[in-house]
């Protein structure tokens, strides 16, 4: 049984999932997206989520603390440069896992996951439906309109 066992251990010991799970932290920022497995996805998302929240404000402690995790001093670095700018009116839900299937050698579900903010078709989407929305109750492009037909009405009914 699994009881109180919150943690995916991945099939690793404890240095090695570490490990693992920081290279992988360094590749997302990197690349801002990357190909694994569902359960590392999962794992991942735990990992870099808090260390993308720490980034938000830029102190040497919060540095500290994102570099004892990481251990790549580049990968620190562009967290706090470019990411954490991007992210700084976000409140959370900074990465998306999205499932690509199973792979092909041993049948492992497979996902891809990324940075929110980084991907440009989703946010392209999102711009646009705000941009273009209108109520169904004409608003102000009605009423400016209303008085002018009014007018021409009143003219013409003059003459």
């Amino acid at each position: 049984m699994r009881h109180g066992k919150k943690i995916n251990h991945l099939g690793r010991k404890t240095a090695h999932r570490k490990s693992m799970l920081a290279n992988m932290a360094c590749s997302l920022i990197e690349h801002k997206r990357i190909n694994t497995t569902l359960a590392k996805a999962k794992a991942l998302k735990q990992f870099v989520e808090p260390m993308i929240t720490k980034s938000k404000e830029d102190t040497t402690h919060n540095r500290r603390i994102v570099m004892s995790r990481l251990r790549q001093k580049e990968a620190v670095a562009e967290l706090f440069r470019d990411v954490a700018i991007k992210v700084a009116d976000r409140p959370g839900g900074y990465t998306r896992i999205i499932k690509l299937g199973n792979r092909l050698g041993d049948n492992a579900d497979m996902a891809m996951i990324e940075l929110v903010d980084y991907n440009e078709i989703y946010n392209a989407d999102k711009a646009k439906k705000k941009t273009t929305r209108r109520s169904r109750r004409g608003g102000s492009k009605a009423a400016a309109v209303a008085p002018a037909v009014a007018e021409t009405k009143a003219s013409n009914e003059e003459e």
